[in-house]
């Protein structure tokens, strides 16, 4: 049996941070959550809570005090911009006795994770998720109301992961040794296209679903008519029209660190069919 260990999560109100503090607590370790406002956070009860902010480094020994692992993500403060203080957190954290550290990859290089990886004396290991099954909840509004999905490329491939599995990598990662130096690309079962996601969605929910396909220039506008910024655009459209091969390849990480298979995207629309019906 693993001995019980205490991990400071970062992010941890976050769709994956929420996940490997629910995936710590299962497996019956202690957990202390970084957040900026912990009158806002909500949490069970067995969870720490501790204010901080990593764009302040300086003013986490605190929250790092007693802990053997640490999860980070790589953007911060209240403009979620890329976090410079990488180096100082993982000063602090060496300082403090943090054996352990995974970082959630940003979708390209950043200077924390790039800080991470240069780190001496701490095992560190790069959580890089494809697409999130909860991507698809975007979709809801629009299901909820028309009965309809509107996307563009409804053939373009993703191996779509849990959130759930990606805190599971994340908190074997962060309590077990064996993880140091690697970076895990953490994918589903089973490559899916957008109208088998709309399909299982339509079973989860007993209804019928229509798949509307939009041209790339009505994406365009409906994304911005949707308040996303141009780079994020331009993103979309790269990873949509062009899904880059580990995104659409199953990589067997999940079970192959957690000892379970990856959880499938009709378990995953189950669990959240009553906001696809309009009852959350």
């Amino acid at each position: 049996m693993t001995q019980t260990q205490k991990i400071l999560v970062t992010g941890a109100t976050g769709t994956v941070g929420r996940q490997v503090v629910a995936e710590l607590l299962d497996r019956g370790h202690e957990v202390r959550a970084l957040t900026r406002d912990a009158a806002k956070a909500s949490f069970p009860a067995r969870v720490e809570l501790v204010e901080g902010d990593l764009t302040e480094p300086d003013g986490l020994a605190p929250a790092l005090a007693g802990v053997t692992g640490l999860h980070l993500i790589t953007f911060g403060g209240a403009a979620s911009s890329p976090l410079e203080t990488g180096p100082r957190i993982l000063e602090i954290a060496r300082s403090a006795g943090v054996r352990r550290v995974t970082v959630l990859h940003g979708g390209g290089p950043t200077p924390l994770e790039d800080a991470v990886r240069a780190a001496d004396g701490v095992d560190w290991t790069v959580l890089m998720p494809v697409e999130f099954m909860a991507n698809a909840l975007e979709w809801a509004d629009g299901i909820v109301t028309n009965g309809e999905v509107r996307e563009p490329f409804v053939e373009r491939l993703s191996a779509m992961v849990h959130e759930g599995d990606i805190g599971a990598v994340a908190a074997v990662a962060l309590t077990r040794e064996g993880h140091g130096g690697q970076e895990y690309v953490i994918t589903g079962p089973e490559v899916l296209t957008v109208a088998d996601k709309v399909r299982t969605i339509a079973a989860a929910v007993g209804r019928e679903i229509t798949l509307v396909e939009l041209t790339e220039a009505e994406a365009v506008a409906q994304w911005r008519a949707a308040g996303l910024p141009e780079d994020v655009i331009g993103f979309l459209l790269m990873v949509y029209g062009n899904t880059p091969e580990e995104g659409r390849t199953v990589s067997g990480t999940v079970e192959k660190i957690t000892g379970r298979p990856a959880r499938t995207f009709a378990g995953w629309a189950a669990e959240h069919a009553e906001l696809f019906e309009g009852r959350s």
